[in-house]
């Protein structure tokens, strides 16, 4: 019985390892991108932890298909003013509705719910006091990245 125990411990820890975000820190990162042009905004999508790390959906913004939800990563959409709405699929939608202004920086966290299945992802918009420190423990996901 011990022998099993052990075996699904190592095979939970691998699952976790592996997937896990594995690219550059916020920190390295962030003077690479640039500053915003101020008639856009700013979108950081970004998930800080590592339950349920198998897990992830597809994230949608507006319907466009723009990365995953990958534990402990992020990346940034420079995007016009506007509306947008974020979504991921497990068993279930989760969607997220914000308004976008000219200069703005908005953050998009995903969190993790158990599900019946399968765990649920969830965008939850933060102030950006609090996105700004999550952010730093997190690699980036986004475009280029291996």
């Amino acid at each position: 019985m011990k022998s099993i125990i052990k075996f699904f411990v190592i095979i939970s820890l691998f699952v976790m390892v592996t997937g896990c975000a594995s690219g550059p820190k916020f920190a390295e990162v962030k003077d690479s991108f640039g500053t915003l042009n101020q008639q856009n905004g700013r979108i950081y999508l970004y998930r800080t932890t590592t339950l349920g790390a198998a897990i992830q959906p597809k994230i949608k913004l507006n319907g466009e298909v723009v990365g995953k939800s990958v534990a402990k990563g992020f990346m940034f959409l420079d995007r016009e003013p506007g509306t947008y709405k974020v979504m991921t699929s497990t068993e279930v939608d989760r969607e997220l509705s914000f308004i976008l202004e000219e200069g703005q920086t908005r953050y998009v966290k995903f969190g993790v719910t158990m599900g019946f299945f399968v765990g649920h992802v969830y965008p939850n918009l933060v102030e950006p006091e609090v996105g700004e420190k999550e952010i730093l423990g997190c690699s980036y996901t986004g475009p280029n990245c291996d």
